[in-house]
């Protein structure tokens, strides 16, 4: 098996942001708060449930955080939340038509991963783990798996 290699590659993965960083986070949080809000306008998700996919804000910071994004700090846990829900929003807009990818999320879904609930419900049920088991699941079938 020797002279066996990976074929080369010229792609240059991009650097892994450090979420510990505070300057990274200061950087980060009002775009993905600018981001986040806009998704769950699109949605048609309610203040409460929103407050529950960013990990049980609550209504004071939350509504800090709606009218002026900019000069907030997102820990790393949030801005995780919400990479995972952009990723799930371009994943449905593509798999989708704007209607139906803007009212998935509160659709009763067949999948067993729901089990009947909507995807909404799981991803507040679940936290962290159900957005990531959301976004994989898009993901493989935006790649046709």
């Amino acid at each position: 098996m020797a002279g066996l290699a990976y074929p080369a590659t010229r792609y240059a993965p991009a650097p892994l942001v450090d979420l510990t960083s505070r300057e990274e986070r200061e950087r980060l949080s009002p775009s993905a708060l600018g981001a986040f809000f806009k998704i769950i306008d699109r949605w048609g998700v309610r203040d409460e449930d929103a407050r529950g996919l960013l990990g049980g804000v609550t209504n004071g910071p939350y509504y800090a955080m709606k009218k002026n994004p900019e000069g907030r700090l997102l820990d790393s846990d949030r801005l995780l939340r919400i990479s995972y829900l952009i990723g799930i929003f371009k994943a449905l807009n593509v798999l989708h038509g704007k209607k139906l990818a803007d009212e998935w999320v509160r659709l009763p879904n067949t999948n067993r991963v729901f089990g009947g609930r909507t995807p909404l419900v799981y991803m507040m049920s679940g936290g962290t783990p159900a957005m990531q088991t959301v976004r994989r699941l898009l993901d493989a079938r935006r790649s046709g798996m």
